[in-house]
């Protein structure tokens, strides 16, 4: 699907979406009937005469039994169990987020196609492997003399590297032709000194994409640590 169907798609999505929220009650106090409101409890009946007892009654004479309460109306809606309109409009207030976020999915990666088209994208990778001898801080990138990235690392993120993650640290847009790239990271070298080093490559920009690795691994014979830029064809 190119990209001018697949605006057109998602726009006719976002506005049946928007209608259906328009028309749906807009509370769920709103949608309860009003014939879920519990009847007004019924005036007590008037006690029955009782006669007054005769004068020649024995005086062991059982009193008569007292009258039982009337049982609770059949009918009568259980007030610990919601109505079954709730549980509708539960069910579609559900079904209209996951509308939204399946939407915004679908939004953002068309706005990576659009911005990121396939014939001019670069993209660039970090990734490190054992992590003995370097702890990562920063890293900045200049393609052509230009520094287009400064990234500076969280302890949490350059933990999740050394645990195999890998992260795009940058997305653009270069012309045809050969390009120069060039990165320098800083961090803690051995013995906890500060550490900083480049690496560079010159490469191709084709018709398609094209996607570089930043690779930092050790090396365990010079117990120092490495780093690599990789040109994935």
């Amino acid at each position: 699907m190119n990209s001018k169907s697949r605006v057109i798609s998602i726009v006719m999505r976002s506005t049946i979406l928007a209608f259906a929220w328009t028309m749906g009650p807009c509370s769920p106090a709103a949608a309860a009937p009003a014939a879920a409101a519990p009847p007004p409890p019924a005036a007590p009946a008037p006690a029955p005469a009782v006669a007054a007892p005769k004068a020649d009654a024995a005086p062991g004479a059982d009193a008569a039994p007292a009258a039982s309460e009337e049982p609770p109306a059949p009918g009568t809606p259980a007030t610990d169990s919601p109505p079954a309109e709730f549980k509708t409009l539960d069910q579609e207030v559900q079904g209209m987020k996951k509308e939204v976020i399946d939407l915004n999915k679908d939004l953002f990666v068309l706005q990576e196609e659009l911005l990121f088209p396939a014939n001019t994208q670069v993209a660039v990778y970090v990734s490190m492997d054992v992590g003995a001898f370097f702890a990562l801080d920063s890293v900045t990138l200049k393609i052509d003399n230009k520094e287009v990235k400064n990234y500076l690392y969280t302890a949490r993120e350059a933990d999740a590297l050394l645990k195999g993650g890998v992260q795009e640290i940058y997305l653009g847009n270069l012309k045809a032709g050969k390009h120069e790239l060039v990165a320098f990271f800083t961090g803690k070298g051995p013995v906890e000194r500060g550490y900083k080093r480049g690496a560079t490559i010159t490469f191709d920009k084709g018709v398609g994409a094209k996607y570089l690795e930043l690779k930092i691994t050790d090396r365990v014979t010079k117990h120092q640590p490495e780093f690599k830029i990789k040109d994935w064809d």
